[in-house]
């Protein structure tokens, strides 16, 4: 079973991110987006979900398993490797940092907060940058 779930952790922006403060992601007219639902999940409920209770509901969002398959299809999902929250468009488009605590829980921290800025000096995380958008 894989994961995406870092302890102890800080992931702050993509260096090519193109803002210099953080932004909410747009909803479509089509609708939420991944990054919308990322968003929403954990502004609503900081340190409630992992890394992977996040990306794992962008999978449901976009493939609509039966919920009774739940279980089923998580197990199948992270049977292979998935790309972690350092791909996020949060981190890449939007400017928000990821904070990972002792348990693998996750909250969100807007670029310029002071909290933001605590967490990316802090010496005491493993310290990581969001994957850039371009090579």
């Amino acid at each position: 079973m894989h994961t995406t779930n870092y302890y102890n952790t800080f992931i702050s922006v993509a260096d090519d991110c193109p803002v210099t403060e953080a932004e909410i992601p747009p909803k479509k007219a089509s609708g939420e987006t991944i990054a919308n639902r990322q968003f929403d999940m954990l502004q609503a409920h900081p340190y409630r979900y992992t890394s992977d209770d996040v990306i794992f509901e962008g999978y449901v969002m976009k493939n609509n398993p039966t919920r009774q398959n739940l279980a089923q299809a998580r197990e199948q999902f992270f049977s292979k490797g998935q790309a972690c929250l350092r791909s996020s468009a949060l981190a890449k488009r939007y400017g928000w940092g990821f904070h990972f605590d002792a348990d693998g829980k996750v909250a969100i921290y807007a670029l310029g907060s002071p909290e933001y800025e605590q967490y990316a000096h802090d010496g005491s995380l493993k310290q990581l940058k969001a994957m850039k958008s371009k090579r």
